[in-house]
């Protein structure tokens, strides 16, 4: 008999560094999808900015995240913040409509209740 596959997935909280808007947003991504390439296009998706933009990502309080191996050591609900290039940030013109009506990257945590 299989056992189901297990849908680990990890809950990170992130933000854009000295933006008007302070709060972080959750993301999620599956554990065997934790890169730092897939945390950056996903963060930059939600948060409405060009990847090529973001300079650098911090873990809070102070710590740089350069590699793949610094991603996949990230717990659940860690705070992260993206750090852009010259201090100012462009929404790309997908951010008009809300989060809630833009396609998710993982479409199930869209319909998911608690």
């Amino acid at each position: 008999m299989e056992e189901p596959e297990q849908d680990i997935r990890e809950t990170l909280a992130v933000r854009i560094q000295n933006s008007k808007e302070n709060d972080f947003i959750e993301i999620e991504l599956h554990r065997q999808e934790l890169s730092y390439q897939n945390l950056l296009h996903v963060s930059c998706c939600e948060l409405g900015i060009h990847p090529e933009k973001v300079e650098k990502i911090r873990k809070l309080p102070n710590t740089l995240l350069r590699k793949d191996k610094d991603i996949q050591r990230l717990q659940d609900f860690q705070e992260l913040e993206l750090l852009v290039k010259s201090g100012k940030y462009e929404h790309t013109r997908h951010t008009v409509s809300p989060l809630t009506e833009r396609p998710c990257y993982n479409s199930e945590a869209a319909t998911l209740t608690y």
